[in-house]
């Protein structure tokens, strides 16, 4: 089966393309399952105050769910679109987070840490943060966040889990043990919440030039029987499904032989084919 489950168009700022587009460019992919699944409107922040273009606006939400629910029902015969949200995980809103969840009648939430504090850590606007900074703190604080967004139980799949990577700034040779130390218990919290993971392929194109997260990190998470699906993460319809083949492949060599999917929030496993 043929899926891409990370996908964002022009609403939430920062895409290209119409949901409409992507679900007519899945159709030519021949994609069986096209997850929408753009940004959740920005809670910790006022966006007149923030870097513009982030995420959708708050208004725009409901709108952006009755936009794909049609979208599913009229190509309901040519492909299966599942109805998403990326949801960020934000310490300390998981009350307004809820709320935002539970108002809609969403397949699937993607819980994602992007934000430490009011720092995006996967905003390209915003790499002068690290400046000055200890990289091995940063990772302790990014994946202490993860370990807490997994322990909400809020989300069905746990974004792009290593993301922190993304501008290629990584702990000294010698902290290698602590980051691995790291990275097995945020893998250590997924697994106890039950929840999936999605392998993001989209790191294949950013200067870490891997994907999200890294073949150690998949391997890890198959001994501790963790699902997984797979996105692209594409912000432009051309994007759509790009580097999946690799993707899937990786998945496979590492020893995955189904990939989980989802329909009103409850998972299901299919095959995973090459």
């Amino acid at each position: 089966m043929k899926i891409d489950y990370h996908t964002h168009h022009a609403r939430c700022g920062h895409a290209i393309g119409s949901l409409e587009e992507y679900v007519q460019q899945g159709i030519r992919l021949g994609l069986d399952q096209l997850g929408l699944s753009d940004h959740m409107p920005l809670l910790h922040v006022k966006p007149a105050d923030y870097y513009p273009e982030m995420a959708m606006p708050m208004e725009e939400l409901p709108r952006y769910v009755e936009e794909c629910l049609e979208l599913k029902e009229r190509y309901k015969d040519q492909i299966d679109i599942r109805v998403g949200l990326e949801g960020d995980y934000i310490e300390g809103w998981e009350r307004e987070i809820e709320d935002m969840i539970t108002a809609y009648p969403w397949d699937y939430v993607i819980g994602s840490v992007h934000f430490l504090g009011e720092w995006d850590v996967t905003d390209f606007r915003q790499v002068h943060h690290w400046e000055g900074k200890n990289v091995l703190e940063v990772y302790r604080t990014y994946y202490d966040a993860v370990s807490k967004a997994a322990a909400t139980g809020l989300y069905d799949i746990m974004g792009h889990l290593d993301v922190i990577k993304r501008f290629g700034h990584h702990p000294k040779p010698e902290e290698e043990e602590e980051l691995r130390e790291l990275e097995r218990s945020a893998l250590s919290a997924v697994a106890r919440s039950g929840r999936a993971m999605e392998l993001n392929a989209s790191g294949l194109s950013k200067p870490c030039a891997e994907m999200f997260p890294s073949r150690r990190m998949l391997e890890a998470a198959l001994s501790l029987g963790i699902p997984l699906t797979v996105g692209s993460d594409a912000h432009d319809p051309a994007k759509l499904s790009e580097h999946l083949e690799k993707a899937r492949a990786l998945l496979y060599e590492v020893g995955y032989r189904e990939l989980a999917v989802f329909q009103h929030r409850e998972r299901a496993l299919v095959p995973l084919t090459l």
